[in-house]
């Protein structure tokens, strides 16, 4: 039977003949033939020259050696590198730290250790700065995905970023991109060109309407909360500025917008001839979701591209949403946060004035236009 023997065990049994052991001595004490000893001292011997190595100083070696691969892993593994932006480290860094040890991963991006325990502080207080440069930059890759027809991968985005004084690394963008499930539609550009030549804005910026349910405005947010994003659809009554339906959902996708539909449409049954508009997002114009619109006779109407004003009334409410709630908050759960949406609309419904309603809720300026219409009910 072969007996496998650790380098230390034969390092030691090398040391210790060097030391003036006896081969046939260790050989008896050890089980080992003195023909396996002498291999090993020809292999493992420790003088070269004139200089003499320890176990304890080939351990370090050792060491070092194997620190030097780790650091090597946590390059192959970030998408950024040692002259990307601080932050962007830090964020990267921050995944890592519970494979490497901090002394690793801080060396191999060059981040000082001091540095990185002060981001981790940070974070634990809930003033997270990379969360929210993540969250704007992801805001400002949509943008400019949406602005372009959805055609422009990581390459181009990237630059037209830079130029607009963001400065930020391919990797990281194609990153959030995936996240966000972004993909370019060039490849399908042919099949969609009839499509897109029917995509017409109806209600042209004309933020009003005679009735509730009459026009409806939708649209999809990202929110990034403890490493994960969540995305938020809404749909807006112009006639009342209120949130008729709202879903929160791990995946940005045309279930998202079909169920979030769906719910409204259900509860507040609208006549036919219901004009819905959106941006062209591609979850907006899927064939599923057209389709589904089409069966309960909707009319469609879309944004014009690189014309953010075309859906500014579902702009504006999710601008209030960050800035009066989510942006003022730490969330400990996915519930936590659906939580504190949906307590939020209940507010901006019920209890929050709209100067374009005449400084009445959404509830109460449709509570007076139904008992206009039926005095006595």
């Amino acid at each position: 039977m072969n007996i496998k023997y650790t380098f230390e065990e034969k390092f030691n049994a090398v040391n210790r003949i060097k030391n003036g052991e006896k081969v046939e001595t260790l050989s008896s004490e050890l089980g080992i033939s003195e023909k396996t000893l002498l291999d090993w001292c020809d292999k493992y011997r420790l003088v070269k020259g004139s200089t003499e190595i320890t176990i304890s100083q080939y351990n370090d070696l050792l060491r070092v050696v194997e620190k030097q691969k780790q650091m090597l892993e946590v390059l192959q593994t970030v998408d950024c590198n040692v002259h990307s932006p601080l932050q962007e480290k830090l964020c990267e860094l921050e995944e890592l730290q519970n494979k490497y040890s901090v002394r690793v991963i801080c060396d191999a991006l060059k981040v000082p250790r001091g540095t990185f325990y002060n981001h981790i502080k940070r974070n634990k207080r809930g003033n997270s700065l990379e969360a929210k440069r993540k969250e704007k930059l992801a805001e400002d890759i949509k943008r400019i995905y949406e602005d372009n027809n959805q055609i422009f991968g990581a390459a181009k985005i990237t630059a037209l970023l830079k130029q607009e004084g963001i400065i930020v690394s391919e990797k990281y963008v194609r990153k959030i991109m995936n996240e966000m499930e972004l993909k370019s539609v060039r490849t399908d550009s042919k099949k969609n060109y009839v499509k897109n030549k029917k995509r017409t804005n109806v209600i042209k910026q004309n933020f009003t309407a005679e009735k509730p349910d009459a026009v409806w405005v939708s649209d999809v947010t990202a929110f990034r909360i403890k490493e994960k994003w969540y995305y938020v659809c809404v749909i807006l009554d112009l006639y009342s500025r209120k949130v008729v339906a709202h879903k929160v959902s791990r995946s940005n996708s045309t279930h998202l917008c079909k169920i979030t539909f769906k719910n409204a449409w259900e509860d507040r049954k609208p006549n036919a001839g219901l004009i819905f508009h959106s941006d062209n997002g591609s979850n907006y114009v899927s064939n599923a979701f057209c389709s589904y619109l089409e069966s309960k006779g909707v009319i469609r109407s879309y944004s014009k591209s690189r014309t953010p004003h075309d859906n500014a009334v579902a702009e504006s409410f999710f601008a209030s949403l960050k800035r009066e709630e989510i942006y003022r908050r730490e969330f400990s759960s996915e519930k936590d946060f659906e939580r504190t949406v949906v307590r939020y609309i209940e507010f901006y419904n019920s209890r929050r004035p709209h100067s374009s309603i005449d400084y009445k809720t959404p509830n109460k300026y449709e509570e007076i236009y139904y008992n206009e219409m039926n005095p006595a009910g």
